[in-house]
């Protein structure tokens, strides 16, 4: 009996987990994801066989950014047109990527276009990924390096790379913004501000700061986004935020209809879809765990508990709040987990949180295939299983100092 207890209790410390090995884990799984992506590159470009008719979600950047180049900004929110664009640059018979963000990111799109294609593909990989790393050095305050192996590691980096995504930008932003919160507000906000090409993103934020009394972030971040959106006017015209406000009405028709991949989907709607739900409950259920998340995090930003556990909280949380979000966005999970993972460091870890963060790296790596082959969603799962250790450490703090908490 003692000896099974022994043995229960050093799988929930796991101490096991130290530094040498998980850094030895990672190199493993990093070098096999870069392979993967190698492979992947070789056989579209027809090196086991004939070509592969595919497109990256870069393309759909690429080719509003050539339409923004050609004096037609609202064209890109023209299905028609923006396809003609992709094909022109990709070839006939690739499938249509769609473009739904909002004009504020057109000119960054443009600034692309400027570049032959690959040449635009590695400049935004590269530039994107770069200060995001930057961004989690200054995160962990690490002296060495070896931080930059888990890290790179991480599934969603492999599917932002794979797929041309943005969400190495969308990371640096946010990530950006939790560093530089207490010590900078105003930029802090600012760099909040700058994520309203992804709007949806924000939606924990407000009640976030207000619920924290981060007056001066919240200002700032406001004044970001008019600023944002009165440049765009500026530069694009009025009529090309009219077209797309059309886009997102059928954003919406995209999304319940299946066209975007549910397996590829991290939500709660995304969820709930992949198990067969209809349009119609799996909206009511994500509104439900939206309102949950906006409760949960006023709640975490309004006690005085460590900075970091209301940041891995509202990333969490994010992921859980919106409708939309697909596996690459993941890369905010990453920035939850390093947040995490910082704080039980510094105050020591409880049991089961090194195997839960463990485990987070499993299950995103196994999300994608286990929905696409047996319809089981395990996109909310991470995000969910953060929250559990999140909530766990508050209430160890109300428990052993009520009267402080205010």
């Amino acid at each position: 009996m003692f000896a099974a207890a022994d043995a229960l209790d050093k799988i929930r410390q796991a101490a096991w987990l130290n530094r040498d090995r998980i850094v030895a884990w990672c190199l493993i799984l990093a070098g096999l994801e870069a392979a993967f992506l190698l492979f992947l590159a070789f056989w579209q470009h027809g090196a086991f066989g004939p070509s592969v008719p595919q497109s990256s979600d870069f393309l759909s950047f690429y080719a509003a950014g050539k339409l923004v180049l050609a004096g037609t900004p609202a064209l890109a929110y023209d299905r028609s047109a923006h396809f003609l664009v992709e094909q022109a640059v990709s070839g006939p018979d690739i499938p249509y990527q769609f473009f739904f963000y909002p004009p504020v990111y057109l000119p960054l799109c443009a600034v692309l276009a400027i570049l032959p294609y690959y040449a635009a593909f590695a400049v935004f990989q590269v530039g994107t990924l770069v200060p995001f790393l930057l961004v989690v050095r200054a995160l962990l305050r690490e002296p060495k390096w070896a931080w930059l192996v888990p890290v790179l590691a991480f599934p969603a980096v492999f599917w932002t790379i794979g797929l041309g995504q943005n969400a190495f930008l969308t990371a640096a932003l946010f990530g950006g913004f939790s560093v530089l919160l207490d010590r900078k507000p105003a930029t802090a906000g600012m760099l909040l501000g700058l994520m309203c090409y992804k709007p949806h993103f924000g939606v924990l934020a407000p009640a976030a700061l207000m619920a924290g009394g981060r007056w001066r972030a919240f200002a700032a971040a406001a004044a970001t986004v008019i600023a944002m959106v009165g440049l765009s006017v500026a530069l694009l015209g009025v009529s090309t935020w009219w077209a797309y406000l059309g886009a997102t009405i059928d954003a919406q028709a995209v999304f319940g209809s299946g066209r975007i991949d549910y397996a590829g989907m991290i939500t709660v709607f995304g969820a709930e879809r992949l198990m067969g739900f209809a349009v119609g409950p799996a909206y009511a259920l994500q509104a439900v765990a939206s309102l949950e998340m906006v409760m949960l995090v006023a709640l975490m930003w309004r006690h005085k508990i460590a900075p970091a556990i209301q940041f891995v909280t509202l990333l969490s949380g994010t992921l859980l709040a919106v409708p939309i979000a697909l596996i690459y966005d993941q890369m905010l999970l990453l920035l939850a987990v390093l947040w995490f993972a910082k704080e039980a460091r510094e105050t020591g870890f409880l049991p089961w949180e090194r195997l839960a963060l463990a485990a987070i790296y499993v299950v995103v790596l196994l999300t994608w295939v286990v929905g696409a082959a047996w319809h089981l969603p395990l996109g909310p799962i991470p995000p969910s299983i953060l929250l559990l250790l999140c909530v766990r450490r508050l209430w160890r703090v109300l428990k052993v100092r009520p009267h402080r908490i205010s």
